[in-house]
């Protein structure tokens, strides 16, 4: 399943409101389309992020923290193809991202958790609230805290969910200033990354986020930092003597640990705001409204 990029991004993609009670089901497709969450598996949030820009709308893909570094949308397109032959008008792209971030995890030796599903899709994406919503790679510990808290979520579930970037990749032009201009990073680390990211230019050569198993969910992530290996400024912001060292620690000793706080916070994650009920709508096509 080649979604990983996707994924990442997928985890920080705040909705716009604070957490609500939504009537979400892990069974609600049990009768209306039984079999979709196999046919998600087999071939691989309101999903705003999803939908192309128009002549008259410009939408998050083209966002700052998400230009060029969402990429599997392609993917996606197969998945709702797929489920949309099966049961037509009834599972939201929605949900089918939701799902495939969980599934795509699993594939990976991640922990898995249950999705509660029936999210309806977004009519609208907004490009300002991405560029303001999001996280940016240069983004200091207090940003990333306060950025996460306004959403619900505690220091702790910040870090867990950072832990996401232990697969996936970044633009050149995300990590230069650090591998330029940074202190607190390893000089040998340093190094070998501008060998691909050059000073000028290069703005789109990527790099993987956790370099030392990019393929697979774990906890190298957490160890990297300590190394001072971290990718993104952000990231080394987590273990850089501030107030989120002693979880770094606390994930980088106790991978299960790790897995289940992630999943936890990833369920929390995907009951953002969803939208529900006659909310919104069930897009037959990920990529625009119908």
């Amino acid at each position: 399943m080649n979604i990983s990029n996707i994924t990442v991004r997928f985890f920080l993609l705040f909705s716009l409101t604070g957490i609500v009670s939504a009537q979400l089901s892990a069974t609600f497709y049990g009768k209306t389309c039984p079999n979709a969450l196999s046919t998600i598996k087999t071939e691989g949030c309101d999903a705003s992020v999803l939908l192309d820009d128009t002549s008259s709308f410009t939408g998050e893909k083209s966002a700052g923290p998400n230009a060029n570094s969402l990429r599997g949308f392609d993917v996606i397109d197969t998945i709702k193809s797929k489920v949309e032959s099966l049961c037509p008008g009834v599972v939201s792209c929605a949900d089918i991202l939701t799902v495939a971030a969980r599934d795509s995890v699993v594939a990976l030796g991640g922990a898995s958790w249950t999705v509660p599903l029936g999210r309806r899709d977004s009519t609208t994406a907004s490009l300002s609230s991405a560029n303001s919503d999001l996280p940016g790679p240069s983004s200091s510990l207090s940003a990333l805290i306060s950025s996460f808290s306004n959403k619900g979520f505690t220091a702790k579930e910040l870090v867990a969910l950072s832990g996401s970037h232990t697969i996936g990749q970044a633009r050149c032009a995300t990590f230069r200033r650090r591998i330029y201009n940074d202190t607190n990073i390893d000089s040998s680390f340093a190094t070998s990354l501008q060998a691909n990211c050059p000073s000028v230019g290069g703005d789109s050569t990527l790099s993987p986020l956790d370099t030392t198993s990019p393929n697979t969910f774990d906890n190298a992530y957490f160890k990297n930092l300590q190394s001072k290996k971290g990718l993104l400024h952000s990231d080394q912001e987590l273990f850089n003597g501030g107030s989120t060292d002693s979880q770094v620690n606390a994930y980088s000793s106790n991978p299960a640990s790790f897995k289940a706080d992630f999943a936890n916070a990833m369920v929390k994650m995907g009951n953002l705001s969803p939208l529900t009920g006659s909310s919104g709508q069930i897009r037959t096509n990920c990529r625009k409204t119908n």
